[in-house]
């Protein structure tokens, strides 16, 4: 897998489906330049660990609204699906309710920027895009700063759901070293002290902890 961190948020621009049910052309990444984003893959719509994750983002969203952060869903699927699946009640196995985007990455460029397309496939030597069977993405998550850098990915592999929890506390935890300059240690937590980031700081939080 490629490493992002570091690196400017590879840009796009889609089809998706916003507030639960308007189909949009020219849907695009930049137009959250100057606020944090949560841009998230799944790998399919209509499956099982797929709507508890898009569920939980949004049972989470006002979490996320109150630290300036916008929530993006993307899998490999077109937005007809997307908007199929977002009718369908939750009781059901829909996403019924969600309201942030889901973005259709049908050409599979999205989830290849951000190198995590799983499946069998290979570039030839005209650049085309090579596959024998389905792509779909793993589920990667990346936050962007103000800036459009990733300062935090995470990938896990098809069976495994993510914690929300834990993206919050990225958040919380960049959103504490851009306002205090300090950094956090292991298991940090919003209300937890940070530390310098110097060996006199590193010794003296070590020496209280």
């Amino acid at each position: 897998m490629g490493v992002l961190v570091g690196k400017s948020a590879p840009g796009f621009t889609a089809s998706a489906v916003i507030n639960g049910n308007d189909i949009v052309e020219g849907f695009t990444l930049e137009q959250f330049k100057g606020k944090y984003v949560v841009l998230f893959f799944y790998p399919k719509d209509f499956t099982f660990v797929c709507p508890t994750e898009l569920h939980a983002f949004q049972a989470r969203l006002a979490d996320f609204k109150e630290r300036g952060v916008e929530l993006v869903a993307v899998s490999t699927d077109t937005e007809q699906s997307h908007w199929g699946w977002l009718q369908m009640e939750k009781k059901h196995g829909g996403i019924k309710g969600i309201t942030y985007p889901v973005v259709a990455d049908t050409n599979k460029t999205i989830s290849s920027n951000y190198d995590v397309l799983a499946g069998d496939f290979f570039y030839d030597e005209d650049g085309m895009l090579q596959a024998e069977g389905e792509l779909v993405a793993y589920r990667g998550l990346f936050l962007i700063d103000k800036n459009g850098n990733v300062r935090h990915q995470l990938i896990n592999d098809l069976p495994l759901g993510r914690s929300v929890e834990e993206a919050i506390r990225m958040v919380d935890a960049l959103q504490f070293f851009e306002e205090n300059g300090e950094v956090c240690p292991a298991n940090w937590v919003k209300g937890s002290e940070g530390m310098s980031a110097t060996h006199d700081g590193v010794a003296d939080f070590l020496a209280s902890n």
